[in-house]
């Protein structure tokens, strides 16, 4: 399918990019199509890690909040 691009189709498809979203808003859409390949080229590697790892967040659990305890006397 992608065989038969050559330079040209690459320069045309970057110039409707560009009108598209704007030069301004053209490196926040490259940082987040990188993240999104980062985290998914781990998820891929490594199907038992969840999402959490590759954003970066602790994989410890946290301990259920303590409840009081109701008496009868009370």
């Amino acid at each position: 399918m992608l065989q038969n691009l050559t330079g040209w189709h690459a320069l045309i498809i970057l110039a409707i990019v560009v009108l598209v979203f704007g030069a301004a808003k053209l490196p926040a859409l490259a940082r987040s199509v990188g993240q999104s390949l980062r985290i998914l080229k781990s998820e891929v590697a490594e199907p038992g890690a969840g999402a959490a790892q590759t954003v970066g967040a602790s994989t410890t659990s946290t301990p259920d909040p303590v409840r009081p305890a109701l008496h009868a006397g009370e």
